[in-house]
């Protein structure tokens, strides 16, 4: 019988790959990959020349009878994804309930994962959590996704692609409401990694004036808001005890380069049609006006009347 390794493989930063993992993709027969151009990036660099071919979803069902003819030939196969962890959010685990219906051997190589790494950086209480993974794309199915989450108390992890970011945190503040805490991770473990935290309002505030670039993991608190929110000063405090950190803490981590303290605050943004917009957004997402734009003015640092001003202009 054939082994089938999983192996995890990094976010972004190279540094973080196991010394088990490159032992593994150096010694197996072949390598399925999710993107074999991306993965070859990765091999090259660690002077790794182990044969490569491609599987992921849309040619999954045409390629896996091909890997387990392989495997049944005693061959070892590694699977990997472009980043992290394979057979969370892509098909892998499909070769893996296949492989072992046919007895070969299925071995986890454990290292990078964004839905982990998310989780612990977030501020918000790390368990019980469940990880949903990406969001259904259509607005309809979103939201009856999301209203039948809405009373979940445990701690929720999702997936979701740039484009679709801001309706998405649309979507949150309309069903699960604009107060509740959240962490919204972009790039993590690249140059510019940013963690933006607060209530679904100011963070979807941020992210109208600042649209995201990069892969993202949102973490959301449970309904009982018993998630843990961040000082910004290395310690952490209940969000629902007395006397808590009130203030969001927008766009920290590294990507202002300046370091944790002076990313407290998010620049303004020269347009007054960028507030426009982002109190817009929240008002769309079911907000009043008043709240919106006390929202917009808090995150971005401005006084509330010069917001509303703006955005009644």
């Amino acid at each position: 019988m054939g082994e089938l390794y999983l192996c995890a493989t990094p976010l972004g930063n190279l540094g973080d790959i196991t010394l088990r993992a490159l032992e593994v993709l150096k010694q197996v027969d072949l390598i399925a990959a999710e993107d074999t151009r991306h993965t070859r990036k990765l091999l090259n660099h660690f002077g790794i020349h182990t044969p490569t071919t491609s599987y992921y979803e849309h040619n999954r069902q045409a390629k896996a009878p091909l890997l387990l003819t392989e495997l049944a030939a005693g061959k070892k196969i590694a699977l990997v994804t472009d980043a992290g962890t394979p057979g969370i959010a892509d098909p892998g685990y499909q070769l893996v309930q296949q492989a072992l219906s046919q007895g070969h051997q299925v071995t986890a190589i454990p290292g990078p994962s964004a839905a982990i790494t998310a989780l612990v950086v977030s501020g918000i209480r790390p368990h019980p959590f469940y990880f949903q993974g990406f969001l259904p794309r259509k607005a309809g199915e979103r939201r009856a996704l999301l209203t039948e989450l809405a009373e979940e108390t445990r701690t929720g992890v999702f997936y979701e692609a740039p484009h679709r970011l801001q309706k998405t945190l649309q979507d949150f503040c309309e069903v699960w409401g604009p107060e509740r805490q959240v962490a919204v991770a972009r790039e993590l473990t690249k140059q510019f990694e940013e963690v933006s935290r607060g209530s679904f309002a100011q963070v979807a505030t941020h992210f109208a004036a600042t649209p995201p670039l990069g892969e993202l993991t949102i973490v959301a608190a449970g309904r009982e808001g018993a998630g843990v929110r961040c000082s910004g000063r290395g310690d952490r405090t209940a969000a629902n005890e007395p006397g808590a950190d009130s203030e969001p803490i927008i766009g920290d981590e590294r990507a202002s380069g300046r370091g944790p303290a002076a990313a407290q605050k998010t620049p303004s943004p020269s347009a007054p049609k960028q507030i426009k917009e982002a109190v817009g957004a929240l008002v769309k997402a079911g907000a009043d006006t008043q709240t919106a734009c006390k929202a917009v003015a808090h995150a971005l640092g401005l006084p509330k009347s010069q917001v509303y001003r703006l955005y009644h202009a």
